[in-house]
């Protein structure tokens, strides 16, 4: 069986150009930028439409506009009740007896304590520099097993085990560099973990000790085994940083919301409740000024939704490439011609 398996990196794992451009904009894109980007689309829509005569005639003769604002005002007040329920459930998770509270500081201490032994050290208590220790420690330890190795005469075991240490290696370097002088509740480190594909190498080192193992010695053994540790606790800290970052956005989120809703409120109520047909005569470019003030008015009402969309997009994206832990692999690009199995 050879070890040829899938890339490394996220963006490297998806297989089409389309489907990149895809996975950038619901991932990588500013989420600002996303909602901005988004809504002068929207604007231009609204603009264009109204700039035909039949909707503008429809506009001005039906009046419309009051019905739709209103309709508005009352979704962003719905808007910002779910933005509460969600501030809520985040706020949840914090809160709690001592009792829980000390079962979550024991849990947290307990896992520090079985990487750190192995780390040989204290472990960083900033969740990049953790993610880089973490990471690094995985490239030491399969250094240290393909220097064990050394010169074994199956020349097909020492082979597999460079691969697997170049693989290791390489994708390391990628994400250590990526954690460089980034801080936590930037998406850059979520996305640095997930350009880590240790659900393979778990499968690779599983495989070699599955078929080899009766030709280690016990220091050979001994260092497979630590690599196999090391890897295995990738899985909860990525999983632990993710929900850590999930709270962090969502806390993000409902602020925002918050900030856009105000100016939101303000501009739709006021449409609603001033706005006549026969206001804002004459045209700009060709178009009815109405027509514009509506299209903006619109737009305004419709930014705190889009706002809400762009990161429960990135958030849900984040959790269908992150749905297993440990070496189960879902998604069909993740996956290798070269498994098998008896």
């Amino acid at each position: 069986m050879g070890d040829q398996g899938p890339e490394n990196t996220i963006r490297e794992r998806v297989g089409n150009r389309r489907d990149r451009y895809r996975l950038y904009v619901l991932l990588d894109l500013n989420r600002l930028l996303f909602t901005v980007t988004v809504a002068v689309g929207i604007f231009v829509c609204f603009l264009l439409l109204g700039a035909v005569s039949p909707f503008r005639r429809f506009m001005l003769n039906m009046a419309p506009t009051r019905y739709m604002f209103q309709a508005l005002v009352g979704a962003l007040i719905t808007g910002v009740t779910l933005v509460v329920t969600i501030t809520q459930l985040v706020l949840s998770q914090e809160l709690g007896p001592i009792g829980a509270q000390r079962e979550r500081m024991s849990d947290s201490m307990s896992f520090r304590g079985d990487v750190e032994d192995i780390f040989g050290s204290v472990s960083p208590p900033e969740p990049e520099s953790f993610l880089q220790a973490l990471i690094d420690n995985t490239r030491e330890k399969a250094e240290t097993f393909e220097q064990a190795i050394g010169d074994h005469p199956n020349s097909e075991l020492t082979e597999r085990v460079t691969r697997l240490t170049d693989d290791i290696a390489a994708n390391a370097n990628i994400v250590i560099d990526e954690l460089e002088d980034r801080n936590f509740g930037e998406y850059a480190v979520v996305k640095s973990a997930l350009d880590y594909n240790y659900s393979w190498k778990i499968y690779q080192a599983r495989r070699i000790r599955a078929e080899y193992s009766d030709e280690f010695t016990e220091e050979q053994h001994r260092a497979l085994i630590e690599l196999l540790h090391i890897l295995s606790f990738f899985g909860p800290a990525r999983e632990y940083i993710k929900s850590l970052y999930f709270q962090w956005a969502l806390v993000d989120l409902s602020r925002n919301i918050i900030y856009t809703t105000i100016p939101a409120l303000v501009v739709t109520g006021s449409m609603a409740l001033y706005l006549r047909p026969t206001m804002f005569a004459g045209t700009t470019l060709g178009i009815d000024n109405l027509v514009w003030v509506v299209s903006i008015g619109v737009t305004a009402g419709l930014f705190p939704f889009l706002l809400l969309s762009a990161y429960i997009l990135r958030l849900a994206t984040i959790t269908q490439h992150t749905l297993a832990i440990g070496s189960f692999i879902l998604r069909s690009s993740e996956r290798s011609s070269e498994i098998k199995w008896e």
